[in-house]
Formats: structure tokens, C-alpha cells, sequence
């Protein structure tokens, strides 16, 4: 049985199919060892006192302005009743802010849809990102923030 012979017949004349991998093995396993031997000698670390120094977090957080709309379609802002060319210019003014407060918005059941839309719309253009309703799960009505008198 020859294994190189130019002179074989019909029999040998299909290629060889088979990939000799133990060539490639052989490297991969003295690779790993090679890897494996210098890498504790990769990590090289200073050992040094670091100072302790406390810190806290200093979050500033901005004021929610308290928005109401009741039943009659008036309008309060922190419990002083404005207008609306006043809620515009307010909601302008908070947009400004360096420090955006949030919009709470508390609205009665019968006020108008479109009184709320103009709010929200004047609110986004104004740059009060931050809006919230106010709601009470029990189904009451929600008292109005009236001003305090003096």
C-alpha cells in the first residue's frame, strides 16, 4: 500500500478530505500555557493610603408650583388666583428658571378641556417639562389651594 504513489490506479485518484488538526492543537495548547504562566505576572498593582474624606450629595431640586383649575374655570397659581395671560407669563418666567420646577396640576372634574389643553400647550412651549396630575383615588373633589389671609 503506497501512500505518495503517482502510479495508483482509479481506486486513488478522489483528494484527500481530511484537514490535519492536531498541528494546530499542539499551538493552541502551548498558547494557553504560555498565557496562563505570565498572566499573574500582567498584574502589577500599587498598593497606597488613600485619604477618607465624607461627602453627601448636594441634589437641588426646585419647587412645584401648585396649579389648580376649579369648577367655575378659574385659575390658581400657588393659591393666587390669576388670569390667563398671567399663567403664561408665570409659566414663562418658571421655564427660565435654572432649575425647572415641576407643574402639579390640580383640575376639577367640571372644568373645561380646552382651559387644561391651553395650560399644558403654554406649559411645554414655556420649557415645564415636568407635569403632574394631582388626583385623589377616593373619588372626592379636591380642594382648591385658596391663599392664606393675612
Amino acid at each position: 500500500m503506497a501512500f505518495g504513489s503517482f502510479g495508483g490506479g482509479a481506486r486513488n485518484s478522489a483528494p484527500m478530505a481530511e484537514i490535519n488538526v492536531i498541528p494546530l492543537v499542539d499551538i493552541m495548547l502551548v498558547l494557553l500555557v504560555i498565557f496562563i504562566v505570565t498572566a499573574p505576572l500582567l498584574t502589577h498593582a500599587v498598593k497606597i493610603d488613600l485619604p477618607k474624606a465624607d461627602s453627601a450629595v448636594q441634589v437641588q431640586k426646585a419647587d412645584a408650583v401648585q396649579f389648580a383649575i376649579d369648577g367655575d374655570n378659574q385659575r390658581w397659581w400657588n393659591g393666587e388666583r390669576v388670569n390667563e395671560a398671567q399663567t403664561i407669563e408665570r409659566l414663562r418666567a418658571a421655564g427660565q428658571q435654572s432649575l425647572v420646577p415641576e407643574l402639579h396640576l390640580r383640575i376639577d372634574r367640571n372644568a373645561r378641556y380646552e382651559i387644561i389643553a391651553t395650560v399644558m400647550s403654554e406649559a411645554a412651549k414655556a420649557g415645564v417639562s415636568k407635569v403632574g396630575f394631582v388626583t385623589d383615588p377616593s373619588g372626592a373633589p379636591l380642594p382648591v389651594v385658596m391663599p392664606v389671609a393675612p
